[in-house]
Parts: structure tokens; sequence; C-alpha cells
């Protein structure tokens, strides 16, 4: 599948010009802790089905990478969520020579504002695990990276 942009200059306003999909899909998640312990959702499918991570997913044609981050927890959790600041950026893709998959990732904190735990969408669970508990779940690689980062 291919995406139409349009190109004639350096605004890219005029002709169509076809782009092939290896360009990198942009995610967002958020990450969430609270009294301690960290939001996080166990995969149902796709890259990483059964590991843990933080709540998010690809953004869409329109959305700021904030309301994708907001969008994916409300679907995956049923927590309603205001957007902080980013704390992580990163890169998803496997190993392969071209990549069979990559998404460029943006986590931003984020606080609950609303809502119930539920899991939904593409999360096959939803919990609250104590911060200390974290690095002993079955975690996507790139959550290693977040937690490093978080100091956690």
């Amino acid at each position: 599948m291919s995406a139409r942009s349009r190109d004639s200059g350096p605004y890219g306003h005029g002709t169509v010009r076809l782009m092939p999909e290896s360009h990198p899909t942009p995610g967002a998640g958020a990450v969430i802790i609270v009294d301690g312990r960290m939001l996080l959702i166990r995969r149902a499918r796709g890259a990483y089905a059964d590991h843990w991570a933080v709540p998010g997913g690809r953004q869409r044609r329109g959305e700021t990478m904030r309301a994708a981050a907001a969008r994916e927890v409300l679907e995956e959790t049923g927590l309603i969520i205001e957007v902080g600041d980013p704390v992580w950026v990163g890169d998803i893709l496997d190993e392969a020579d071209p990549p069979a998959y990559h998404y460029t990732v943006v986590d931003f904190a984020a606080t609950v504002v609303g809502g119930e735990l539920v899991a939904g969408d593409d999360a096959a669970e939803a919990r609250w695990v104590p911060v200390d508990e974290v690095r002993a779940m079955r975690l996507t690689p790139t959550m290693v990276d977040l937690i490093d980062e978080l100091g956690l």
C-alpha cells in the first residue's frame, strides 16, 4: 500500500508523488506511575504478543502524538489521561534487512484523570505493577530501554 503526498518544491504543493511504505510508522505511548505502581498492558497480538509494555500504538493521520497516546490508553485500558512531556523516544524494528516493521515511538508521562481500568483493544490484560517488580515481567525489548531511561 502506498501513501500519496503532494510535491513540487520545498513545501510539497503541486503534483502527486507516491511514497512507499518503507518509512517508519509513528507511534505514541504513555508512562503512568501512581503510588509506586506502573500501568502495563500485556499485548494480545502482533509483535511481542504476551509481552508487557506501557499502553500505546500507532498514530493516526491528522492526530497529534499526544492525542494518539491518550486514545491508545483509553482503548487499551479504559482510562482517561492527561498527557505530559515526552520521557522516551526510540525505534521498534526487527533485525531483518530491510526490517519487516519499523515504528518510531514517543512515550509521554501521563496522569489518570478518569475512567476504570479494563483491558481492551489489543491488550489481553491491563494492570498496575509495583515499579520494583516491572523488570521481572516478560517485557518488550524497548520496555527495558524505557525503564533504564527512567532509572527504575
